[in-house]
Order: C-alpha cells, then structure tokens, then sequence
C-alpha cells in the first residue's frame, strides 16, 4: 500500500464515519463558533441528492492560451488519487466554459474517487448520473473545454468561492453546499459540529414531542449556541 492509499485508509478509519452524520450545515456552524472560513455557497449536486466527503485532490484551470497545457485536463489528479479522495476544480465560478463530463467521471469513479467538486461549471451530467458518480458544480453547460480552458496546474492550493483549499484538506459537498476544512482543524471542527449536531437533534425531539417552540428555544439557548 503507498503511503497516499495509507492516508486515505486512515481518514477513512478516523473520520468519514463522523462526517458521514453531519450536514455541512452543522460543519459551517462549527467553523462559525470557531472563527475559522470553510463555507462555500453555490455549489451544489447536478443531480441527485449526492454527498461527498474525501481529501481533496486539486486542479486549476485557466483560459486557453494563457499557460501551455501539457496534459489533459483532470487526468493527472485523477490517476494520483487514492479511493475515496474528491476532485476539487477552481475555474473561478466560470459559468460558460464546462471543465468536468463524462469520461473525466468514469475515470473517477474507477479510481475510487468519491466525487467532483467544481467551482464553475461541467457537463454530462445526465450520463453522469447514470452510472452514479457525484458531481457537485455552479451549474451545466454543452460545449467543450477544448480551446476554451486548460489546466494551469493539479495538486496546488485553489479556492473554492473564496475559500483557499490545499491537497490533503477535507470537503464535504451536499445539498446545501461545501465546506472546506484545513486538515489541522480537523479534529476541533468535528467535535465542535458533532456538539451542535446533538443539541439541534435534541431540540427537534423536543418539538416533535409537541413542546412550545418558544419554551424550546428559551432552554436550549438557540441564538447564543455559536458564541465563542
């Protein structure tokens, strides 16, 4: 086993269980309580309700000849990835030039790469789907990168919105959006979101079990909860 399959057998040990409970509604609150950035609006699954959760593993795009494109865009990220690793594209919220489709998706999918997440714009998304790989972007286009696009460079520090994210940082993608966690805060964004988590469980039992919302609210503190 190489020692980049080694880090994701133990992130995969450590923490995507963890992950795998928590919204990134929940992480956001956290980064929040924590003073730490990590939030990205605006990105979100083309189709499905997909999540996503892995290291990510970075490209950067730019127009056509700015830089001379030495590999296809994608190929090399995808082949130095380890299962369960996410995909993440800084084309700059580009939302007319596509950067991610279909064969880039099958390539993915079976190196064991849990998902894409795109800050612009891909395509395919119907054949996507079809064989299930999660694409998370700001939206769809038809036309090809080809002319348009080339990648600048992979395995770089990017953004996502404006949020830096480095190789080997966590994201997490759903329906509501993504969060980028520096791997160094890990550990105090989980606890901190796992916190929340049960408290917010605990309110909605409450109300469930038919409690006044405002009686609920008064106990539990709702509006002071992210205070530092």
């Amino acid at each position: 086993m190489s020692s980049n399959e080694q880090g994701a057998a133990d992130f995969d040990a450590r923490y995507r269980g963890r992950l795998e409970k928590l919204a990134t509604s929940n992480l956001s609150d956290a980064l929040d309580k924590l003073g730490l950035r990590g939030a990205v609006i605006g990105i979100v699954p083309q189709w499905g309700r997909t999540k996503v959760i892995g290291r990510a593993v970075t490209i950067r795009m730019t127009a056509a000849g700015a830089v001379q494109s030495k590999a296809h865009l994608g190929v090399d990220a995808i082949a130095a990835s380890a299962p369960g690793d996410v995909i993440v594209i800084d084309n700059r919220g580009d939302l007319h030039n596509n950067c991610w489709g279909e064969i880039l998706s099958m390539g993915a999918l079976k190196q064991g790469v849990a998902g894409v997440v795109v800050d612009g714009a891909v395509r395919d998304v119907d054949a996507c789907e079809a064989f299930g790989f999660p694409v998370h972007a700001r939206g769809t286009v038809p036309i090809t990168a080809r002319g348009r696009i080339v990648q600048e460079a992979w395995n770089v520090p990017v953004r996502l919105g404006d949020v830096a994210v480095r190789p080997g940082d966590v994201v997490v993608a759903d329906v509501n959006g993504v969060v980028a966690i520096a791997i160094e805060q890990l550990d105090r964004v989980l606890e901190a979101a796992e916190a929340i988590f049960d408290k917010e469980m605990r309110m909605v039992e409450a109300l469930r079990a038919g409690r006044p919302i405002v009686e609920v609210d008064r106990e539990f503190n709702y509006e002071r909860m992210l205070e530092r």
